[in-house]
């Protein structure tokens, strides 16, 4: 069944608003791990303005104390990510190309444009015994590539289809992750999703995609949890993991 992993950043960020350590990022991942999720992601940036370097350790530790739980780091591996990666060696990395000024990530590798770039780091990071995930649009014909390069996974970057959902695009939109999910698995790479996930989309989405093996949410569950509490909607996006298989 998909995992859920749920991403913590938008927790820091709400915590740096303010120069006192609340909300707890790392008691919320507790909290999270407590009631169900089976991991932990996280996204630190250069400019530090959610998760801090200072976070990345003790997260590690909680998630450590989940004996089937995983922690997931992401980031672009030219920003500064590498030297993390190093010290904690989570059990997976998803290397994403995002800008230092981004405020969020809005598209996957062109592995034509920076495959060669990318090759030796994902060589060193499965040297050191980390699983590598590219963050990818949903395109066919670059998922032999990123199996070429080396890459264990791919994490399809959903925003088009949170888009599309529940409109008339819908359909097509869906059957271009379809089609991109049949290339990864075929060629031998596992499957990851995220970006705009939510309660309403997420079981469609997996009962299209029966190939995911884990979905990393991290905005929508947070204004969900001011709503429902951290417990309740852990288990109400498991609840609709399970639905996506009935």
């Amino acid at each position: 069944m998909t995992k859920l992993s749920v991403n913590v950043n938008k927790i820091a960020l709400l915590r740096n608003a303010r120069a006192l350590e609340r909300p707890d990022v790392v008691h919320f991942a507790g909290l999270a791990l407590k009631s169900g999720a089976q991991g932990i992601t996280i996204h630190p940036r250069p400019d530090e303005r959610h998760i801090r370097k200072s976070d990345v350790a003790p997260l590690s530790r909680v998630v450590s104390q989940f004996p089937n739980a995983e922690f997931n780091i992401e980031g672009n591996p030219f920003h500064q990510l590498m030297d993390i990666v190093r010290d904690i060696k989570p059990h997976q990395v998803t290397l994403v190309p995002d800008e230092v000024a981004a405020s969020t990530s809005d598209h996957g590798w062109d592995l034509r444009a920076d495959g060669a770039r990318l090759e030796p780091i994902i060589k060193e990071l499965k040297s050191i015994g980390v699983r590598v995930s590219l963050f990818m649009d949903p395109s066919g014909d670059q998922m032999i590539i990123a199996k070429e390069l080396g890459a264990d996974r791919v994490e399809l970057y959903t925003e088009n289809y949170a888009n599309a959902y529940n409109t008339k695009d819908q359909g097509q939109v869906t059957d271009r992750y379809r089609d991109a999910a049949i290339s990864a698995t075929e060629v031998g790479l596992g499957l990851n999703a995220g970006h705009d996930l939510n309660l309403d989309n997420l079981s469609y989405f997996l009962s299209q995609l029966p190939q995911v093996e884990e979905v990393s949410i991290g905005h929508a569950l947070t204004a969900d949890a001011i709503e429902y509490g951290i417990e309740n909607t852990v288990q109400r996006y498991l609840a609709q993991i399970q639905r996506s298989y009935t």
